[in-house]
């Protein structure tokens, strides 16, 4: 299901971008991640090459201290075993309670009813981010009014695709950057995820804070991209450059509109 986004979509500024990455490099926000098993490292160093803290502790009996403690909290539910499904709930009413923001990325919840009825459950806690694709939009909605009652109480949507789309209360933005061979490394689009938890600690606004962070993560893909012989030297590379990520890279590359 498509957002349809208005047409009165807004404008991102390359120099709006660069100021909120300065400021998650200067702030080093700690993002809490429960992720799965696959994603667990490739978000740590991604974060880490951000300029963000990860954690990524399931315990139950230690989550809600990290939780609290952290400035960001990215759930994801990529392998969603007994484990996590305990674990999440403690999360986000932890997140919640400290006032910090609360991403989720449905992974493919249009693969299992269960799964899907959870992520389902979870979008009832309003978290402020929902970072899906659209096929997984679909599985999650049944009509657009649905989507629309949880904006209208502050949750953000970034839809995934050829072309990007973010929408909050009064916000719309579409972005285009991004490469075909982060496609072909696992991951990607998990770690993508911690990165908008990461912006969205350092920006109330998180319309702003999703279309920053996901341009950045795009752009510095592309780069990337450029420069590796194929997904093998991609992952190198992609870190490289989210540490090194200029304003004139994302001036000369940033694609909105």
């Amino acid at each position: 299901m498509s957002l349809s986004i208005a047409a009165s979509t807004q404008e991102l500024s390359p120099e709006t971008v660069f100021s909120l990455l300065e400021r998650v490099r200067s702030k080093r926000p700690r993002v809490h991640a429960i992720t799965n098993t696959v994603a667990q490292g490739f978000t740590a160093n991604v974060l880490l090459a951000l300029g963000a803290v990860p954690s990524m502790t399931i315990a139950p009996e230690e989550v809600q201290s990290f939780a609290a403690s952290a400035d960001a909290l990215l759930i994801n539910l990529g392998t969603l075993d007994n484990s996590r499904r305990l674990t999440i709930p403690i999360a986000i009413d932890a997140a919640k309670e400290a006032g910090r923001p609360v991403a989720i990325d449905p992974v493919f919840a249009d693969r299992s009813p269960q799964r899907c009825a959870y992520a389902k459950e979870l979008l009832q806690t309003r978290p402020s981010l929902v970072r899906a694709n659209e096929t997984e939009m679909a599985a999650l909605f049944d009509t657009r009014a649905d989507v629309d009652a949880l904006i209208s109480e502050g949750t953000v949507f970034a839809v995934t695709g050829e072309e990007d789309q973010i929408e909050g209360r009064g916000e719309d933005y579409r972005l285009r950057n991004g490469h075909p061979l982060l496609a072909r490394v696992t991951a990607t689009g998990c770690a993508g995820g911690a990165v908008l938890a990461a912006f969205a600690s350092v920006e109330p606004d998180t319309a702003l804070a999703a279309a920053s962070g996901l341009s950045v993560f795009n752009i510095a893909g592309e780069i990337a991209a450029s420069r590796s012989g194929g997904p093998g030297s991609l992952v190198p590379e992609l870190l490289d450059k989210l540490y090194s990520l200029t304003a004139r890279d994302i001036e000369s590359r940033l694609q909105t509109g």
